[in-house]
C-alpha cells in the first residue's frame, strides 16, 4: 500500500519541522506548501510554493493528498497586531485553503488551533472540551473562528487545542525558563503553587497520529495536553535535572513576589507565571491517544538537547 500523503503548511515553523522529520517514521509522506522558495526539508516528499494569505489555484498542491496538516498562521506572541491581521491568517486563511482541500476530496482536515480559543492565559478551572469556549484576545478568536468556519463544510475535520508546547528550538517563556534554569542561580520560584499543562513536540506528534488515523468522521476540537500538569517550579527543577544539577528553588511567598513584580512594572508577566492554566484531553484519550513522554521526562530531555549554549 502507498504512504497517505500529508499537506503540511507551517513547516519552516516550531511545530512544523518537528512534524517534517517526525511524521515518515510513522509511515506517511509529506509534502509541505512553502511561502517562499527555499529547500525542501528533509524528510518532506515534495514541495509546492504558495501563500495561504493570498492562495492561487490549489489544485496542483492538492493534488493525491490524503490529509491536510494546516499549522501556519499568526502567533499569539506577535502582539500589537491588528485584529483584522489575525482574522485575514488565522481564520480566512485556514477556510480558504479548506475549502481548496475539500474541492480536492481531501479526507481529513486536521487544524492546529489552540487553548486560546477555549481561553484566556489562566484558569480557575480545570480545562476540557465540554466547556463552553471563551476566547479572551484576538489571537484566541481568530483560532475559534476558523474552527466554527470548519464545521460548516462537509469535509471531515479535526481542530487540536494545545497548552504550551516545548521541545528543541523552541522561543518565547519556556525558552527564557530554559535560560533562567541554565544559570544555576538560586531562584525565588518555590512558594508558586499554580499548575500549568504543558505538552511535548513528541505527544503532540502522538496526537496528530491519533486523529490522522481515527476512523469516522470527527468534526471537532480536541484539547491536547500531557497528563501531568506542574507547577514553574517544577519546570525549573526538571530542567535542571536534565542539565545534572538540583532545584536551587528558594520558597519566597507569593504575595511577596507579587509585590516585587508590582513594583518592576512587570505584574501581568506575574499573573502568567503564577496563575494556573490545567486542560484535560478527555476526548483525544478516548480516540486512543497514548502520550509517549511524561512531562518531567520531556523538560530534562529539552535541557539536555540545548546544550550549555541553549543552542
Amino acid at each position: 500500500m502507498t504512504a497517505p500523503l500529508i499537506a503540511l503548511t507551517g513547516a519552516t515553523g516550531f511545530i512544523g519541522r518537528h512534524l517534517v522529520a517526525e511524521l515518515p517514521k510513522r509511515g506517511y509522506r509529506v509534502r509541505v506548501l512553502l511561502r517562499r522558495p527555499s529547500e525542501v526539508p528533509p524528510g518532506a516528499t515534495g514541495a509546492v510554493i504558495g501563500d495561504i494569505a493570498s492562495p492561487q489555484n490549489m489544485a496542483a498542491a492538492l493534488r493525491d493528498v490524503d490529509m491536510v496538516i494546516h499549522s501556519a498562521g499568526l502567533a499569539h506572541a506577535m502582539s500589537g497586531r491588528p485584529e483584522d491581521d489575525y482574522r485575514t491568517i488565522n481564520t480566512q486563511g485556514t477556510l480558504t485553503l479548506a475549502r481548496a482541500a475539500e474541492r480536492a476530496h481531501v479526507k481529513r482536515f486536521v487544524f492546529l488551533s489552540s487553548i486560546r480559543a477555549q481561553s484566556g492565559p489562566v484558569s480557575s478551572a480545570v480545562l476540557s472540551e465540554a466547556d463552553a469556549p471563551h476566547p479572551t484576545d484576538a489571537y484566541g478568536r481568530s483560532k475559534l473562528e476558523a474552527e466554527q468556519g470548519l464545521d460548516t463544510l462537509a469535509m471531515d475535520w479535526a481542530a487540536l487545542r494545545p497548552v504550551l508546547v516545548y521541545g528543541p528550538g523552541v522561543k518565547g517563556n519556556m525558552a527564557a525558563l530554559l535560560a533562567l534554569a541554565r544559570t544555576g542561580w538560586p531562584l525565588p520560584l518555590g512558594g508558586l503553587t499554580a499548575k500549568r499543562s504543558l505538552l511535548s513536540l513528541d505527544n503532540l506528534t502522538a496526537a496528530l497520529d491519533a486523529v490522522l488515523t481515527a476512523e469516522g468522521p470527527l468534526r471537532r476540537p480536541f484539547i491536547v495536553a500531557d497528563p501531568e500538569p506542574v507547577t514553574v517550579g517544577e519546570i525549573v527543577a526538571a530542567l535542571r535535572a536534565g542539565m545534572g544539577r538540583g532545584p536551587g528553588l528558594l520558597p519566597v511567598p507569593a504575595g511577596l513576589l507579587r509585590l516585587a513584580a508590582m513594583m518592576a512594572g512587570k505584574s501581568e508577566a506575574y499573573e502568567r507565571l503564577s496563575g494556573s492554566l490545567v486542560a484535560r484531553p478527555d476526548a483525544l484519550r478516548a480516540l486512543g491517544w497514548q502520550p509517549v513522554n511524561a512531562t518531567r521526562d520531556g523538560l530534562a530531555a529539552l535541557a539536555r538537547a540545548a546544550g550549555p549554549s541553549g543552542a
